[in-house]
């Protein structure tokens, strides 16, 4: 696995090294397997009780909703989310952050805020990654799968709002909850950032 080298820069940043930054403890620039590994443990056990519940209804429901997950994870959210984060600025033709490692990188880099028309796509989408196996579960009466798949949802949501979204550097996802004051310092070591920002205002 290939990660940024965490004592270099990211490329929109202007200082000439990461020693003594500011907004180091604040926001994650650099990721590396660990992060990965994390994300891959909190969004599996969704992917293991919504798979039970669509497969007990038929393996068609269960590829049905495996291709709404790629084509969501893989290449919609891309366009309309990440291609807003300064990681998506960095060389190569994948992504190599904790959430979509390995993505394709089809769409030109684009800094500033998501689009009225991009976050309804956004949430759309999670709708429907998130929504689909519900039904199945109801049709079978698969309740104690029901409550597990809602709450290994839960559980996942809580965590990525609390210790990822918390310090992501994609401002422009709805999700994201860095303060103010944090993404000001951002702003300050990423200018053209900035600059992309008060364009759209």
């Amino acid at each position: 696995m290939k990660f940024l080298d965490s004592s270099v820069p990211i490329a929109t940043c202007d200082a000439t090294g990461c020693e003594g930054c500011k907004v180091s403890n604040s926001v994650q620039c650099h990721f590396g397997p660990g992060d990965l590994y994390h994300f891959y443990l909190i969004f599996f056990p969704i992917l293991l009780v919504g798979g039970a519940g669509a497969l007990a209804i038929g393996v068609v429901p269960l590829l049905i909703w495996i291709g709404i997950i790629i084509s969501f994870f893989g290449f919609i959210e891309i366009r309309v989310m990440c291609s807003h984060c300064p990681h998506y600025a960095e060389e190569g033709s994948t992504l190599q952050c904790w959430a979509n490692y390995g993505a394709p990188k089809l769409w030109k880099y684009r800094p500033g805020p998501m689009s009225t028309g991009e976050n309804v796509v956004f949430f759309a989408g999670l709708a429907a990654v998130f929504g689909y196996p519900l039904g199945f579960f109801i049709t079978a009466g698969s309740w104690f799968l029901l409550a597990a798949y809602l709450l290994v949802t839960a559980a996942f949501a809580v965590t990525l709002k609390r210790f990822l979204c918390s310090q992501c550097m994609n401002f422009a996802c709805p999700l994201n909850g860095v303060p103010e004051p944090v993404r000001q310092l951002f702003w300050a070591r990423n200018p053209s950032i900035r600059e992309a920002w008060e364009t759209e205002e």
